[in-house]
């Protein structure tokens, strides 16, 4: 049997872990927009790797979570602390899936490929959310995770916008259909990305007291 100190070293432990797979996810999304921005083929292919990499550390995680469980017997707040994690690193691993996704359609977009403005400023504020909402988690920071499912309206705003804006373009110029909906497919992913930061930072708020959007869990 563990020792009391032994299991709270663990448990700072899975602080750090997702932490650093937290980092990894906010990089690999940083990445796939760098190489949006700038045609950059080489860095987007390169990204698949490391959701290989992503893959792994949510197994690393999954496997310290369950030695937790089955070696201990938390007390509340911990059971909270290491079944949120549980939870959130499915959804840092799908953010990093939908980073190698845009990453897989900049591999075949041509550098004058329609973008829309907002695309950018939707961009600029998932990613916000994403390296907020690790952030929130780590630090217990319920006030932080507040303002990352905030910014979530922010973020549904810019894709309605976008949509608009090429269903608009679609209309004016249709042999450009293809490429139009490439950018459609982004900010969907971006959406989804930003949908999953939010699942992040409402974990925040369970650790702390026990409550999840659709209820008391524990």
């Amino acid at each position: 049997m563990q020792t009391r100190t032994e299991y709270l070293s663990q448990l700072a432990q899975l602080d750090q872990m997702v932490n650093s797979m937290g980092d990894l996810v906010s990089s690999s999304l940083s990445q796939a927009l760098h190489a949006l921005w700038n045609n950059e083929k080489e860095l987007a292919r390169s990204i698949a790797a490391q959701d290989d990499t992503i893959d792994d550390k949510e197994r690393d995680i999954e496997h310290l979570c369950m030695t937790l469980l089955l070696r201990q017997q938390p007390v509340a707040s911990d059971l909270r602390q290491v079944s949120s994690v549980m939870k959130l690193v499915s959804d840092l691993e799908r953010i990093g899936d939908h980073s190698a996704d845009i990453a897989e359609i900049v591999e075949h977009l041509s550098a004058n490929s329609y973008m829309p403005e907002r695309l950018k400023t939707m961009a600029e504020t998932v990613q916000q959310m994403v390296r907020e909402a690790v952030a929130a988690f780590v630090q217990h920071d319920t006030k932080h995770a507040s303002c990352v499912i905030a910014k979530d309206d922010d973020a549904d705003a810019d894709f309605i916008a976008i949509r608009q804006d090429i269903t608009a373009h679609i209309v004016k110029q249709p042999s450009d259909t293809d490429a139009a909906l490439d950018s459609f497919m982004i900010a969907k992913y971006l959406e989804r990305i930003g949908d999953h930061a939010v699942n992040v930072a409402e974990w925040v708020s369970f650790c702390h007291d026990g409550e999840y959007k659709n209820g008391p869990l524990l």
